[in-house]
């Protein structure tokens, strides 16, 4: 396949293009961008230095990449969005660069943004993400892999978010969100697990039930969140959920978002589940 650049297009020779890349009307590209194979610029897209890009992606009208961060202490030290393969930006996509020599945002494989989302700097997106319209990450945000996001949701600063997370629609993410949960509010609460996004994810019956007893066990106990779950892990050495919410509880600096309260008192449980 060859490249294909349409006339109106201003693309910098220095830039770096892969095998059948397509580049649309009146898009800019800078001289410091790596566009992989088959990956298509619609149209108006701008790609500014410090930008790669993997293959066969696809950046729709108005996409706009790498543009200084909204970081009062940057001082255009050279940083780096770094995006995986297979990824779709549409519409008014925008992402920053990160703030510090060196660093970078990041988006996995295959994530899908849709119109208008926002990623600001050192942002990190596992692979598979699915983001709704206008969803905003502020600065340092952290996502694990398979997370889906509901339109408008706002996630803070610092927070991360655990692999096979459900975020409602119009959500505000202040505090992190461990592994498997589904959240939605303002601010956030945790309303049990992602169980039709497990099932989608290939979980089955045994393993969605294990993780709603470890989440159980959690919510019901009457030590300290850390202390918790190190001894969850204690108990289950071999579990690898078990494991997984021991290094989630390690990397947390903001607080787990707390369980949603039922109408009559008390706290909504994840509950277990077998097939």
């Amino acid at each position: 396949m060859t490249t294909r650049i349409h006339p109106t297009a201003l693309v910098d020779p220095k830039a770096e293009l892969g095998e059948g890349v397509c580049i649309g009307p009146y898009c800019v590209v800078d001289a410091k961008v790596r566009l992989g194979a088959g990956t298509v610029l619609e149209s108006f897209v701008r790609v500014a230095d410090y930008v790669e890009v993997g293959e066969n992606c696809r950046l729709f009208d108005h996409v706009v990449l790498g543009r200084p961060p909204q970081d009062f202490g940057f001082r255009e030290e050279e940083t780096w969005v770094r995006i995986g393969n297979g990824v779709t930006c549409r519409e008014n996509v925008t992402i920053h660069r990160a703030s510090g020599e060196g660093h970078e945002t990041r988006v996995g494989e295959g994530c899908y943004l849709m119109e208008g989302c926002h990623l600001g700097h050192n942002v990190v997106l596992g692979d598979h993400c699915v983001l709704a319209n206008k969803v905003g990450l502020a600065g340092y945000a952290q996502v694990g892999d398979r997370v889906t996001f509901g339109g408008m949701a706002g996630v803070h600063q610092f927070v991360h978010i655990g692999r096979s997370c459900m975020v409602g629609g119009l959500s505000k993410i202040v505090k992190d969100v461990p592994p498997f949960c589904m959240v939605d509010g303002r601010p956030g609460r945790i309303f049990g697990l992602n169980r039709v996004g497990l099932r989608r994810q290939g979980f089955d019956g045994a393993a969605r039930k294990r993780i709603g007893e470890l989440y159980e066990t959690l919510r019901t106990g009457s030590l300290p969140l850390r202390a918790a779950v190190e001894a969850l892990v204690s108990r289950n050495p071999q579990d690898p959920y078990a494991q997984e919410l021991l290094v989630f509880s390690r990397i947390c600096a903001r607080g787990w978002t707390p369980w949603a309260e039922r109408r009559h008192g008390g706290v909504r449980a994840p509950e277990g589940e077998a097939e």
